[in-house]
């Protein structure tokens, strides 16, 4: 993987979450710390409003589970399984405002990133080390 890719990701990433955070400068994007920190300021107001709820996520792919899980613990959440859940599930107290306003759609905005650039470097490795046709078999009517 190139370095150049791998710095384009983050910079994506970063700018998801400049957005989630309200920033309106550029200068207030490239502050990502103090991005994280308003959005846990925005996740303790909304926790004195609302009754912080369970919520139940089920994410099969492995990638989509550990950036959601890190997500959670980067805003100070503490996601779960209990007992008996499969691996794919993954628990979370947190008030549903946060949840609808900032964890999903960052999740889903940063996971999109994420899948596009594994997508993008699975094809590549495919095509420079196994075989340079990497795309799906096509259907057959045999």
């Amino acid at each position: 993987m190139a370095f150049d890719d791998i710095d384009r990701l983050r910079e994506k990433l970063r700018k998801v979450e400049a957005l989630f955070a309200g920033a309106s400068t550029r200068g207030e994007q490239m502050a990502a710390g103090e991005a994280i920190e308003r959005i846990k300021k925005r996740l303790a107001e909304s926790g004195h409003a609302q009754k912080p709820l369970e919520f139940r996520i089920a994410l099969a792919d492995g990638w989509s589970r550990r950036l959601f899980v890190a997500l959670c613990r980067r805003y100070g959440l503490d996601p779960y399984r209990k007992r008996g859940q499969r691996h794919t599930t993954v628990m979370i107290r947190v008030p549903e405002s946060f949840v609808n306003d900032v964890l999903w759609p960052e999740f889903q905005e940063l996971n999109a990133a994420l899948r596009e650039y594994l997508d993008a470097a699975t094809n590549r490795i495919i095509r420079e080390e196994v075989y340079k046709e990497a795309g799906e078999a096509p259907e057959d009517d045999r």
